[in-house]
C-alpha cells in the first residue's frame, strides 16, 4: 500500500478543499496527521451517499467504532485512511471518545427523520465539527478550555453554515437539516421542500438559521485572542462562514439552487489574513 497519510492528503484535496487549504497552515510536521482526521471525517460523513439501506450504513458505521474501541485493528490496516488515523492517534496522543461521538452522530445521515429543534442540531454540530476541530487542536499543541470552548462555537457555525450550503442536495432526497420548531412559526411545511417550492416563508426560516450560525461565528472570532498562535489552523475553515452566510444572505438567493460557492482565491484570502494576523471577516449584517 502505498503512504497513507499522501493517501488522506489527496482525499481531503480533492473533497474537502476548505480544510485542505486550511491544513496548508499548519506545521509541515503536523500535515500528515490532520490530513488523517480529515480524511477520516469524509469517510465517515459519506456513508450516506454509498449506500442503499440505512443497515449497510449502519454496520460500516459500527465499523469505525469497532476499530476506535480497539478491535480488528491488524486488518483495518489494509484501509489507508483506517491506518493513517489509528497512527495519528498513537503518536499525537488522541482521546477517543470525540471521534466515536462523531461517528456515533453520523447515524442521523442514514434515515430520512427530520431534525426536531435547533438544540438537536447544536448537539449534532458539536459531535460533528467542534469534536473535529477540538481533536485537530489536539494534533497541533496543548487546547485549554477556553480553546475548547472556541472550538464549540467555531464547529457549529461550520456545520450549520455547511448543512445550509448544500439544502438543495439534501432536500431532493429526502433530508431536512432545519430544526422543525424553526419551521413552524414561518408556517412552512416539509412537503413543500421535498417539492423543492421555494417561498417567502422558507427564506425566513433559511435566514433565521443564518443568523444562528453567524452568532456563533461571532462568539468564536471575540475570544479569538484567547486561541494561541499554533492552533488556529484548526479553526481556519469556520473563518470561512461570513462569505458563505452573505451569498445565502443576498435578495436573489434561491434555496434550490445548487451548492453554495465562494471562490477559491477569495478563501485563501481569509485563511491567509487569519493566519497571519487573526484578521478574521466580521460579514455583512443585512
Amino acid at each position: 500500500m502505498d503512504d497513507p497519510f499522501s493517501y488522506c492528503e489527496d482525499m481531503v484535496r480533492a473533497a474537502d478543499k476548505d480544510r485542505f487549504l486550511a491544513t496548508l497552515f499548519a506545521p509541515a510536521e503536523r500535515r500528515g496527521a490532520l490530513f488523517a482526521l480529515y480524511a477520516f471525517n469524509l469517510e465517515v460523513a459519506r456513508i450516506r451517499e454509498v449506500i442503499h439501506e440505512p443497515l449497510a450504513g449502519e454496520i460500516r458505521l459500527r465499523w469505525w467504532i469497532d476499530l476506535l474501541e480497539g478491535s480488528g485493528h491488524e486488518t483495518a490496516r489494509a484501509n489507508p485512511v483506517a491506518a493513517a488515523l489509528l497512527d495519528t492517534i498513537e503518536i499525537h496522543g488522541l482521546a477517543v471518545k470525540p471521534l466515536i461521538d462523531l461517528v456515533e452522530a453520523r447515524q442521523f445521515d442514514l434515515y430520512n427523520d427530520p431534525m426536531p429543534t435547533m438544540a438537536a442540531l447544536e448537539i449534532y454540530a458539536r459531535r460533528t465539527a467542534s469534536n473535529l476541530i477540538g481533536t485537530a487542536m489536539t494534533i497541533l499543541g496543548d487546547a485549554d478550555a477556553a480553546a475548547a470552548g472556541i472550538a464549540a462555537s467555531a464547529g457549529i457555525a461550520y456545520a450549520m453554515t455547511g448543512l445550509l450550503r448544500v439544502f438543495a442536495l439534501h432536500a431532493s432526497r429526502g433530508q431536512l437539516y432545519m430544526p422543525t420548531d424553526l419551521l413552524q412559526p414561518h408556517g412552512v411545511q416539509t412537503s413543500e421542500i421535498f417539492a423543492g417550492r421555494s417561498s417567502a416563508e422558507l427564506r425566513a426560516a433559511l435566514r433565521e438559521l443564518c443568523d444562528r450560525a453567524y452568532q456563533n461565528y461571532e462568539a468564536m472570532r471575540r475570544h479569538i485572542d484567547q486561541v494561541p498562535a499554533g492552533l488556529i489552523p484548526a479553526l481556519l475553515p469556520a473563518m470561512l462562514v461570513p462569505l458563505y452566510l452573505d451569498r445565502m444572505r443576498s435578495r436573489d438567493y434561491d434555496p434550490f439552487r445548487s451548492v453554495v460557492e465562494v471562490p477559491q482565491w477569495r478563501r485563501q484570502w481569509v485563511l491567509w489574513r487569519t493566519a497571519r494576523f487573526k484578521a478574521l471577516p466580521h460579514g455583512a449584517r443585512q
